[in-house]
């Protein structure tokens, strides 16, 4: 009986993708879905950019020369990108007429735990892949840039978490695999194609080039679980929980550890990522589609104004690693 309940509840999901996606692709290669979701990525990319120039310049005025330490400039800077997806997310439901039920929709217990396993291994081990890409730049002069965290000290940690861990799970979750990954892949893209691209965006819209590597696996990954969950609440939690044990850790002094308890958290971790995408990938096998970006041309010229400026952020940002650091 438990079996047939879940046969219904995957033929249902697929077919309630199916029907989307028909209704999606009635418009041939011209879907609007694929010209709104280009425009979100690029919106929320330049308002971001127009939002934190204009706040910096405030915020330098007020505090003067040493701004780039303050409290208020260093949450800023990790609030104002939010806050522009935030906007960009209010205006593709207004445009689009997309329900926020269809995007935080219910799915099953187990892709909560693979978000967990899936996060684990991305954060031990995927780092530290991470770190090799980055030491291969410095042979040649680079200098890694570090993110600056705002004081994490007593409640510190508090606002830290609700800006820098929940406010980006929730709504760069809510851009690049509610809008960007899940509304194309309902319009006919396969699923491969999807996930890489979602990966790509992801990457390239934090435009650093030290985290390059990190950020596309990481996007790529939390992008096949939502489509396979059929919902985003799945990568939010992951989302969520890989920013928060960074902060947890660093506030705590544990980011650093000894050989043998790093090679332990190294192996395991490893372990924990390889099953969870053997899983996702050849065994959990719904409403997966074949197919490249049909109808592209339509998103990629819609997005095309903020794939440009995070491609030149990123370059200007290797540059000075290269230059500056």
């Amino acid at each position: 009986m438990q079996m047939r309940k879940n046969l219904a509840f995957t033929a249902a999901a697929c077919y309630n993708t199916d029907m989307e996606q028909k209704e999606r692709q009635s418009g041939g290669a011209g879907s609007p879905v694929l010209r709104e979701s280009g425009f979100s990525y690029s919106a929320a990319v330049i308002l971001m950019l127009l939002m934190s120039v204009l706040v910096m310049l405030v915020i330098a005025a007020v505090v003067g020369e040493d701004y780039a330490q303050s409290q208020i400039y260093l949450y800023a800077a990790y609030l104002l990108p939010q806050l522009s997806n935030l906007a960009v997310l209010a205006l593709y439901l207004r445009r689009s007429g997309c329900g926020l039920k269809r995007m935080y929709t219910s799915c099953k217990w187990y892709y909560f735990l693979i978000a967990l396993l899936l996060q684990f291994g991305l954060l031990f081990s995927l780092s530290s892949v991470n770190d090799l890409f980055v030491s291969l730049f410095e042979r040649f002069g680079y200098v890694s840039q570090s993110t600056p965290l705002p004081s994490l000290e007593g409640w510190g940690l508090l606002p830290a978490l609700i800006t820098i861990a929940l406010l980006p799970a929730v709504l760069e979750e809510s851009l690049f695999r509610g809008i960007l990954a899940r509304e194309p892949h309902g319009a006919g893209w396969g699923t491969a194609a999807t996930v890489l691209l979602s990966g790509a965006l992801f990457a390239l819209y934090h435009g650093r080039a030290e985290q390059t590597v990190y950020q596309f696996v990481c996007g790529a990954c939390f992008a096949l679980l939502s489509l396979r969950a059929g919902s985003i609440l799945p990568s939010i939690t992951g989302h969520l929980l890989n920013n928060a044990l960074i902060l947890v850790l660093t506030a705590f002094g544990l980011d650093e550890f000894s050989a043998p308890v790093y090679w332990t958290l190294f192996a395991v971790s490893a372990c924990c990522l390889a099953a969870c995408l053997i899983f996702l990938i050849f065994f959990d096998r719904k409403c997966t589609q074949k197919g490249g970006l049909a109808g592209g041309r339509q998103f990629f010229m819609s997005a095309s104004i903020g794939m440009i400026v995070c491609a030149a952020t990123w370059i200007l940002n290797l540059i000075t690693g290269f230059f500056y650091g």
